[in-house]
């Protein structure tokens, strides 16, 4: 295999508490932005109300857009400019659900027929229009969110089974909430709506990483194996030196596949790219820094704690033995 870290010597956990404090910030920034702002800014697909994708013929100020926006009674609207100002996507929320599809099935003017009228002389195409309603919003808001815990509960499982080690399971895992985690809160920062698009862009972002941490953990099982006196953390240390180029190259190749779906795929999946771009750099981050850490720590605690409840059932045998001695 084709390696660029050459007989690689890194001690990552002798640094781990530097990614530990790294992870921390990320981590409590993301969640103070969330907690701040109510929550992440949540799409139509839970909110309930409609998506209007409009292309115009030339170049249109935002402010044009947002203003036929409201002439045309899209109360509210949140306007986002693409592709130089040539596209736009307007997100409008719906008194009632299916209000939107309603009108036109009743012979009513659309919402983009409303609007088209307040543009003047620009001439505007519905690219895509989505519709959906608050009850059904709600139930694919729990979904996701449900997807999303039982796909955390079954590699927890799963690790834990594979590797005979709860810590290795305790790690990934932990990584892993990490990763979306911090993901969800840059995403939220920049102001991106989260869709069911980019809900299966983190499960997508889960699944890769925990590629990338099994990989490691099995490098480690196979060390662990050969050299059993050698202390724990030197074990995950040459592990992790020996699959950092495997681990450096598939992120970087991932990551130049997903920034030309970014750059070049169009505004439908822009969300979704964002999503992933952000996923594989903090996934494999963490697939280095973070989950061998975490297991290492886990590990190392319930040694300890094993440790210290046999010191403790041996002192209170020796005790038992010398008061009967004294009787």
């Amino acid at each position: 295999m084709f390696q660029i870290f050459v007989g690689a010597r890194y001690k990552f956990m002798a640094r781990r508490k530097i990614a530990y404090v790294i992870s921390s910030v990320l981590m409590l920034a993301s969640i103070g932005f969330l907690v701040a702002q109510g929550g992440p800014k949540e799409s139509i697909d839970f909110t309930g109300g409609s998506l209007l994708y409009v292309g115009f013929n030339q170049a249109v100020p935002v402010e044009q857009v947002r203003s036929a926006a409201a002439a045309a009674g899209m109360d509210g609207a949140e306007v986002q400019m693409a592709e130089q100002g040539t596209q736009a996507i307007i997100h409008f929320r719906n008194e009632e659900a299916g209000e939107a599809a309603g009108s036109a099935a009743q012979g009513a003017q659309s919402p983009f027929d409303r609007f088209q009228a307040q543009l003047g002389g620009v001439e505007s195409t519905l690219l895509s229009q989505e519709t959906v309603g608050a009850k059904v919003g709600e139930e694919l808001e729990q979904k996701a969110a449900m997807a999303i815990l039982w796909s955390l509960a079954l590699i927890l499982i799963y690790i834990a089974w594979r590797f005979t080690r709860v810590s290795f399971g305790l790690g990934a895992v932990m990584a892993l909430f990490h990763d979306i985690v911090i993901t969800l809160g840059i995403m939220s920062f920049m102001g991106v709506e989260i869709s069911l698009t980019v809900v299966a862009a983190f499960l997508t972002i889960g699944g890769y990483s925990i590629n990338d941490t099994i990989i490691v953990f099995d490098r480690i099982r196979e060390n662990f194996g050969l050299a059993k006196r050698m202390p724990f953390d030197e074990v995950i240390d040459r592990s992790g030196n020996q699959t950092l180029s495997r681990t450096i190259i598939t992120g970087m190749t991932t990551l130049l596949a997903v920034l030309a779906l970014y750059i070049l795929g169009g505004v439908v999946i822009h969300d979704f790219a964002l999503a992933m771009l952000l996923g594989i750099i903090i996934g494999t981050y963490s697939s280095i820094f973070v989950a061998s850490a975490l297991a290492l720590d886990i590990s190392n605690w319930w040694t300890r704690r094993k440790v210290a409840r046999q010191t403790a059932a041996a002192a209170k045998a020796k005790s038992k033995k010398s008061k009967a001695v004294t009787a």
